[in-house]
């Protein structure tokens, strides 16, 4: 009944909720579609306009809404916060456009994998946080995923870790910024965007620019700004109305479908060696998600109980 605040609407809202964040996790998935189409641009261009572009959504969004004024509210505390954080996306960015572009879209998928893995192994080193048995064997098989997966490059996965490693760290002060995803994402361009901004104008300067080469690239180079911020919203909906097991589980959709793009549509190689190191990061994760679906089932028994 309305009003009632039942066992229906609860449901209608939690599948609601994980509809829009998996919409979020597919259309990330999409991502080397669309930025495969920029390959007439250098990487350091596409980095410099989606910046650019993504903070002129933002601000539009915020002014729309009438809470533009709320960036003027923000501490230097919060400002250095998105300085870090502004830094670690655009590094993430950068690398991400220069593997799609490059050809190494399936490792860029490998970086997504690893990425929880990595951000578990960030608070064993910062926080001193302690693990179960479950999250040290994960660790173990992701390295030593690393390792064979290093062998058959004949280097470091060197797009992955740094994909893996900038996005964890941007996830760590996203869970400390004292700002909604809007005002955060606003904040991040704000402090990126005069370097952004002279990127650009260097790249027009010395005759390098794609932007403004005939209508259509201009026009995809703009429609960076909403490509990025609209799957970042429907992350934030969801995320207010999902359980953090299942939008662990959801994540994994990603670099999924990444990887099939950059297998079947980028006709990427994948020798045998390289389905090992992929076959030992996903047994990692299928293990580290049991261990925290437990967990988390545990932990919802306990307040039950305690009720």
């Amino acid at each position: 009944m309305p009003g009632s605040g039942g066992e229906g609407s609860g449901r209608r809202t939690d599948n609601w909720g994980v509809a829009v964040g998996a919409s979020a996790y597919l259309l990330w998935g999409a991502f080397p579609a669309f930025f495969g189409l920029l390959e007439f641009a250098s990487p350091g261009e596409i980095l410099a306009q989606r910046i650019l572009w993504t903070l002129v959504v933002v601000l539009a969004v915020l002014l729309a809404a009438g809470r533009i004024r709320e960036l003027f509210a923000i501490d230097a505390r919060t400002w250095r916060l998105a300085a870090v954080a502004g830094a670690a996306i655009a590094l993430n960015w950068g690398v991400y456009v220069f593997g799609v572009t490059t050809g190494h879209v399936v490792e860029c998928a490998l970086g997504y994998f690893i990425n929880p893995l990595v951000t578990v192994l960030f608070g064993v080193v910062l926080f001193r946080e302690r693990l179960t048995w479950p999250q040290w064997l994960a660790l173990a098989l992701g390295a030593t995923a690393v390792v064979v997966l290093t062998v058959d490059y004949g280097k470091l996965p060197w797009i992955a870790l740094v994909l893996a490693c900038s996005f964890a760290t941007y996830g760590l002060v996203k869970k400390v910024i004292r700002l909604d995803p809007l005002r955060s994402v606003a904040a991040e361009g704000v402090v990126s965007a005069p370097f952004a901004l002279a990127a650009a104008l260097g790249f027009g300067l010395t005759g390098n620019a794609a932007f403004g080469d005939g209508v259509g690239n201009t026009a995809l180079m703009m429609s960076t700004g909403p490509v990025t911020l609209i799957p970042l919203l429907l992350f934030a909906f969801a995320a207010g109305r999902v359980p953090l097991s299942m939008m662990g589980i959801l994540q994994y959709l990603t670099p999924a479908l990444q990887m099939a793009w950059g297998v079947l549509v980028g006709h990427e190689a994948m020798p045998g060696s390289r389905w090992a190191g992929f076959g030992l990061i996903w047994v990692a994760l299928a293990v580290f998600t049991t261990d925290a679906l437990l967990r988390a089932r545990r932990a919802a028994a306990a307040r039950t109980a305690t009720v």
